[in-house]
């Protein structure tokens, strides 16, 4: 990925700082963005500094931010040759008949109509002349049934139809894919695992929860020249959970 720039959304920890690690460390330059300014400067430092990773604060849901964060990897990398959509938000736990409806939009608004202004912009910006690649950050949450996180999980499955929808309408130029991740181990998902770590992995036939490279070396695959031929496509990134199916 040497001479390429992409652009990574809710990057300053967890997963989305796993896929730009993954990228840097094959010699892409990435721009990172996420909310608190803090977080995306350590973030930078970690990857390697300014030569190599540039932050850029804001949020998801603004479209004067979004254009930023693509302009700046214009105008920091000369270009943008992969976009990741990272974004997602859960701030709500209990079943669906009983989920406030504002909260609910507040959940599509920000996991799935910003990633699509994300993309929109990447396109019009550099892709559409260009090519490219993106790559969106969905979830098994998004394939099946998920008990108390069920607003998330229509979410995740919107973003994974939007996958199909976006690879027909961009393709050839641009390339359009998905990860499924189950539970990695990140501060997002800390409420499904911490202090029952080995009963939650256990429910794993590889035995251990994801971890944050995981998902970067299968992004760094979906992203790059290996992957070629595949769009339109969502990777399960469960360690063989939902082969096993029903006890």
């Amino acid at each position: 990925m040497e001479g390429r720039t992409a652009l990574v959304t809710g990057a300053s920890r967890g997963i989305g700082l796993g896929i730009a690690r993954s990228l840097v460390d094959r010699g892409a330059r990435v721009v990172l963005t996420a909310r608190k300014q803090e977080a995306l400067t350590e973030a930078v430092t970690a990857l390697g500094g300014p030569d190599v990773a540039v932050g850029v604060a804001g949020n998801a849901g603004d479209a004067g931010h979004r254009a930023e964060a693509v302009r700046t990897a214009v105008d920091s990398f000369g270009g943008l040759d992969m976009l990741v959509g990272n974004v997602g938000i859960n701030p709500v736990y209990g079943p669906m008949v009983d989920l406030e409806l504002d909260s609910f939009r507040k959940i599509l608004d920000t996991n799935v109509v910003s990633t699509l202004g994300l993309v929109q912009e990447a396109w019009r910006a550099w892709m559409r002349e260009h090519g490219g690649s993106v790559l969106v950050v969905a979830s098994v949450a998004g394939l099946k049934s998920s008990p108390m996180i069920g607003g998330y999980g229509v979410s995740k499955a919107a973003l994974i139809n939007l996958v199909t929808q976006l690879s027909v309408e961009l393709g050839p130029t641009v390339r359009v894919n998905a990860v499924a991740p189950a539970v990695v181990k990140t501060r997002f998902a800390g409420a499904l695992y911490e202090g029952r770590e080995a009963e939650a992995a256990a429910q794993y036939p590889v035995g251990r929860l994801g971890e944050p490279g995981d998902v970067g070396e299968a992004a760094a695959y979906l992203l790059g020249d290996g992957a070629g031929w595949v769009t339109g496509q969502t990777l399960v990134l469960d360690g063989g959970a939902l082969s096993r199916g029903p006890a």
